[in-house]
């Protein structure tokens, strides 16, 4: 399928389940963050599941391309993100299977109350308050909590979980005790935590949490997650990026038949 670009867009390829994104040039661009993410969520193919604030629709897409019967909404609350992840999602051919929706997870639809399954979420890290942003930036929207926080992404994805379903969610290491104080103050026992680390030996920069909707406690931490190999491994060539650790480049080399 053709598409065809507006003026300040990009075609941009995702190896990883050989996706084709359409992205705004100088607005917010995937990262990493939703490749992993869409690996520590544990999906069943008959799995109900929502995403959260899904901007470009990378971890909804994903999700689909790992699982063919699996079926995924996407909320966003950006008009022109929603628009550029349906286009992307049509351009993927899975339209049939993604639905991309311009919401506020502020505000869910009562008729979406208890629906789902499992809710998968990549928030904006930043307190509205943290560096300079303004509420028509693209960028600034999807990195500050301009409108709602970690307590509202929360909040919703236990409103739109059935009992004993989960959210998962990626964010700032630092933010862990916020998220589990968030989560149990809306009914979601945290159950899994994995630590993502630059390297073998930096800190924490990043954490996965899964948290289930009325689950009793108990907290399994899983080994942590090195993106990059240590830098011994590296070559000494001038102008080369890192190397993704094995783990990581085994995601990437995933692809739907």
């Amino acid at each position: 399928m053709n598409v065809e670009l507006k003026a300040g867009e990009t075609l941009d390829v995702l190896r990883c389940g050989d996706l084709k994104i359409i992205q705004h040039q100088r607005g917010y661009r995937f990262s990493i963050d939703p490749v992993l993410l869409s690996y520590f969520a544990q999906i069943q193919s008959a799995d109900r599941v929502v995403d959260l604030g899904c901007g470009s629709g990378v971890i909804a897409m994903l999700l689909a391309r790992r699982y063919p019967q699996l079926m995924v909404l996407g909320i966003e609350l950006q008009m022109e993100q929603s628009q550029r992840a349906r286009r992307s999602v049509q351009l993927n051919g899975l339209d049939k299977r993604v639905e991309i929706v311009h919401g506020d997870v502020r505000s869910i639809d009562s008729s979406l109350h208890g629906r789902f399954d499992r809710v998968v979420s990549n928030p904006p890290f930043r307190p509205a308050e943290s560096g300079r942003c303004s509420s028509g930036d693209e960028r600034a929207c999807a990195r500050h909590e301009l409108a709602g926080g970690l307590d509202d992404f929360i909040a919703s994805g236990a409103v739109l979980l059935r009992h004993g379903g989960t959210l998962s969610m990626i964010h700032l290491a630092e933010r862990a005790v916020d998220i589990f104080s968030a989560m149990r103050e809306a009914k979601l026992e945290p159950k899994r935590l994995r630590y993502i680390h630059s390297r073998c030996g930096s800190e924490a920069r990043l954490v996965m949490v899964e948290g289930r909707k009325g689950g009793r406690p108990g907290l399994y931490t899983e080994a942590p997650l090195f993106v990059y190999r240590p830098t011994g491994m590296l070559q000494a060539e001038r102008g080369k990026r890192d190397r993704y650790s094995a783990e990581v480049e085994a995601l990437y080399c995933f692809s739907c038949e």
